[in-house]
């Protein structure tokens, strides 16, 4: 993916935020549903899908190993797969571009496979360290040649057949659970994953709405213990992919913020694992009601509605970090406009994301009048009571990551001034109508 020139955004409130808007599809979920899709023999359809960046990765690289995957004009996108152990060599290299979660989940895939794929992406993803998932996929049987500190460019030789592992997560992280899920999809026997802290559970729920069987129960120790019979056959499906919630999360955030605004966002992905921050949302003092809930292809799904609050700081538990790992950045604007002190702890992944979030948003709400510390795992927010930031024409260096820019993005609405993003370009990645939809609200970007 050739990089493209800067595209620098002004953003600043001119009103209440107002107005009933729809989000992208879940990134999550569309990752998932393609790549399980073209592991069935037959036809899968898929309607909501995200078209952003990322996800069009995940969509190319399956199409490079045999895939067909049609966008049709009503949308829906069609997927007439390989079957689980048929995918081919790529001819070039898998082009990530920023995704993360492409790579990691896609090294999962290839693993139990009789295949060489090299793994290549854009400055900012060939910064970030791909050892969680090195490490277990060498335990199934993958030779893995990676850059220095096992970073991207990677070249992966699956193995087939691999050997299915019982894997104890050092880390709480939904990708790494689901590489290994996926490698033992084409694995002889069963492979399990314990998990001692609970991650998002779309892995599991989409996996047995295909057809694996696959089990979850508890151990002694209170961990969950997902296990998956390998050499199966997924049977194709259509999807509905609801609202991402982690997008979401930014017009929510800036309907808090901006006095005298209510909104409504529609058809929003509510699944608990993913659902944290609108927990510590409310118990901020967040306006913040669930409307019309539904369960849409096996996914709890509500219309958020949020109105202008007074939020106050609280102490967010560590234990609930996974269930809103990718919303950190915009919560710590809320905690920068809420009344006392807002402590986040445990947040030692929020370093090795598309930047250094922790050191970002510390250092860019420093910025912006902001009063913030920041510990080697989290944040400390004083925030201003309500009052706006106190940023007048501040300029923000997003470094490329998507929701640093959509959370100043947010901050820039609740401030004297206005907030310029370096280059908003990034947001394509999660978020293409990012900007089409905060102008619909009432938001001003120049």
């Amino acid at each position: 993916m050739a990089p493209q020139p800067p595209s620098p955004a002004r953003f600043r409130a001119i009103g209440p935020l107002r107005g009933t808007v729809r989000v992208p599809g879940d990134k999550s979920i569309s990752h998932r549903a393609l790549m399980l899709s073209a592991l069935c023999v037959g036809e899968s359809r898929i309607d909501g899908l995200l078209e952003g960046e990322d996800v069009l990765a995940t969509a190319a690289a399956m199409r490079a190993m045999g895939a067909d995957i049609l966008r049709g004009e009503d949308g829906v996108w069609c997927v007439h797969g390989v079957g689980v152990g048929g995918l081919l060599q790529p001819r070039t290299a898998l082009d990530m571009g920023n995704s993360g979660t492409s790579t990691r989940l896609l090294m999962g895939l290839v693993a139990s496979h009789s295949i060489t794929a090299t793994f290549i992406g854009d400055a900012s993803l060939s910064r970030r360290p791909m050892g969680r998932v090195i490490d277990p996929l060498k335990l199934m049987g993958a030779d893995i040649s990676a850059s220095p500190g096992g970073r991207l460019p990677l070249m992966l030789r699956g193995l087939c057949p691999a050997v299915p592992i019982e894997y104890r997560l050092p880390v709480a992280s939904a990708q790494v659970k689901s590489a290994v899920l996926l490698a033992g999809l084409n694995a002889p026997g069963m492979t399990s994953v314990i998990e001692p802290v609970p991650t998002r559970d779309h892995s599991e729920r989409m996996l047995a709405g295909f057809g694996a069987a696959l089990t979850v129960t508890t151990g002694a120790d209170g961990a969950r213990i997902i296990a998956l019979q390998g050499e199966a056959e997924l049977k194709p499906q259509a999807i509905t992919v609801p609202g991402d919630p982690s997008s979401a999360a930014f017009p929510a955030v800036a309907a808090l913020l901006v006095p005298g605004s209510e909104v409504t966002i529609e058809n929003v992905g509510v699944n608990a694992t993913r659902a944290g921050l609108y927990t510590v949302l409310r118990e901020m003092g967040g306006d913040i009601s669930f409307a019309n809930e539904r369960v849409v292809g096996g996914e709890p799904v509500a219309d958020l509605v949020v109105r202008a609050s007074a939020l106050r700081g609280i102490e967010v538990p560590p234990e609930i970090a996974p269930s809103m790992i990718d919303e950190f950045p915009i919560l710590f604007v809320a905690a920068a406009l809420a009344e006392g002190r807002t402590v986040t702890r445990g947040l030692e992944e929020l370093r090795v994301k598309e930047s250094d979030r922790l050191a970002l948003m510390a250092n860019g709400l420093r910025r912006c009048g902001a009063r913030v510390d920041e510990t080697e795992d989290g944040l400390i927010v004083e925030g201003t009571g309500g009052a706006p930031l106190p940023a007048s024409s501040v300029e923000i260096a997003a470094e490329l990551d998507h929701r640093i820019a959509m959370s100043f993005a947010v901050a820039g609405l609740a401030s004297t001034g206005s907030i310029r993003i370096d280059d908003i370009g990034p947001v394509a990645t999660s978020f293409p109508g990012f900007v089409a939809m905060m102008r619909t609200l009432g938001a001003e970007v120049a």
